[in-house]
């Protein structure tokens, strides 16, 4: 699938103090033309909310339209393809997640590309997953009552994510070991795609985002059993974490982050940066977000690279010991 949605908020602004300095060399301005942010996802799910954010808010301070290019497909293999094939110029970046960018190198070791290759940006956000359920389809209404229902209901029910290798497949798999339940595997194009098919009765069952599901779950069309945090969470308030309610130590957050092709300059990954994180941290950005359970981080390129690496360390450990394989 293919969206694009151009945000030209700043498009007609004289071009400020970002897109009056010129590349390390002195040869062009960024930007010189639209900026694209790859979405490696369907639009509505935790990468495409991130990035329409940075999208908004960063263009109002640029001299060109920034676009959200939805370039789902594989689990973010489409998109990261096509970063590391475009030039390092702050022209094509992509906004993608902990699966994109840790969890893919754990558990598929032939992946045609390199996340830790990229030139890293910013750690965007932070979320913790919830466990939510079709409320028509599934009658329990706390842990004990889900792991009963799966147990009763052997080889009958299913879940979804948002893709193969995604944090929300990790934590159901790590789940139904803890449970010895048994729900089937069904990987969609996304988070928006795995919760809407979940309200639609095809699944019963998921982990997905905070920030995917917040709104179905105030809506009542989703109900929420646990979330995978330290601690409770402000948007759910109610929701018990999964070590409360007896999964020792069941602590997963997810993540999404904005990288650029190999090989930026250092000059013009820190003023990438500074649009980005500048527009993280925008007032009605940052509302934005956390009203739908994210975390703003918005940190340095430096911290996000650490990060990654010790997450991709943590995920092969994970799939190692679990014997995950890649579907």
């Amino acid at each position: 699938m293919l969206r694009r949605h151009a945000l030209t908020l700043g498009a007609a602004v004289a071009a400020g103090p970002l897109a009056a300095q010129t590349q390390q060399g002195g040869t062009e301005a960024w930007p010189s033309r639209p900026v694209t942010i790859l979405v490696p996802f369907v639009a509505g799910g935790p990468s495409d909310i991130v990035a329409r954010v940075i999208a908004q808010y960063g263009g109002q301070s640029l001299s060109q339209p920034v676009v959200v290019e939805n370039r789902a497909g594989a689990n973010g293999e489409v998109a990261s393809r096509l970063l590391a094939r475009a030039q390092p110029d702050g022209h094509t970046l992509l906004v993608g997640s902990i699966g994109v960018f840790a969890i893919n190198a754990a558990l598929r070791p032939n992946l045609g590309y390199d996340p830790l290759a990229f030139t890293p940006i910013t750690l965007a956000v932070t979320t913790p997953n919830v466990l939510v359920v079709n409320p028509d389809k599934v009658p329990a209404t706390d842990l004990r009552g889900v792991i009963d229902w799966l147990r009763r209901n052997p080889g009958r029910t299913s879940y979804s994510t948002s893709g193969v290798g995604s944090s929300d497949q990790m934590t159901m798999e790590l789940f139904k070991q803890l449970t010895e339940t048994d729900p089937a595997h069904v990987p969609y194009a996304g988070g928006a795609a795995a919760a809407t098919d979940l309200i639609a009765g095809n699944v019963e069952l998921s982990f997905q985002n905070l920030g995917t599901v917040a709104g179905h779950i105030q809506g009542g069309r989703l109900r929420p059993i646990v979330v995978t945090s330290a601690e409770r969470h402000p948007v759910l308030p109610d929701v018990p974490t999964a070590t409360e309610a007896g999964l020792k130590d069941f602590v997963v957050t997810s993540w999404q982050a904005l990288m650029a092709p190999p090989g930026m300059p250092a000059a013009l990954v820190r003023r990438v940066h500074t649009a980005a994180t500048d527009a993280l941290r925008h007032p009605e950005g940052r509302q934005r977000l956390e009203q739908v359970g994210f975390t703003v981080v918005a940190g340095s390129p430096e911290a996000y690279a650490a990060f990654q690496r010790e997450e991709v360390e943590r995920w092969r450990g994970v799939v190692r010991t679990a014997g995950i394989k890649a579907e």
